[in-house]
């Protein structure tokens, strides 16, 4: 499952730069499947959909920090645990019970945002 984060972020940015998958964004900030990830042009994102890995999306949050379901791999692949989580001073970084996956599909996600 991805990590959320909740309405208790305070916005300190701490999480942004430990995520392997560039899957955390600021507040307001549009977002791309391309961003710091290996993701360009259109293609099949795990046999759910056709992205364009290089078009803006619109904000999940406009209040605070959120992390981008599709790209959260909960550091599978990179990490022990979920790194968000690790540093947050607030502990607002939660499983996300509304998008789960196995480890199976996180590490496949994992491969796809950055194959070897």
């Amino acid at each position: 499952m991805a990590i959320f984060i909740t309405d208790e972020c305070i916005n300190c940015g701490a999480c942004e730069p430990e995520c392997p998958n560039n899957a955390i964004y600021e507040a307001s900030d549009d977002w791309k499947y391309s961003d710091g990830t290996s993701l360009s042009g259109s293609l099949d994102f795990l046999g759910r959909k056709t992205i364009d890995a290089d078009i803006d999306q619109e904000a999940i949050s406009d209040e605070f920090y959120y992390i981008v379901p599709d790209k959260c791999t909960e550091c599978k692949g990179f990490h022990e645990e979920p790194q968000c989580a690790a540093v947050c001073p607030v502990d607002c970084c939660i499983p996300d019970e509304e998008n789960t996956e196995t480890e199976k599909e996180l590490l496949q996600k994992q491969k796809l945002l950055h194959p070897v």
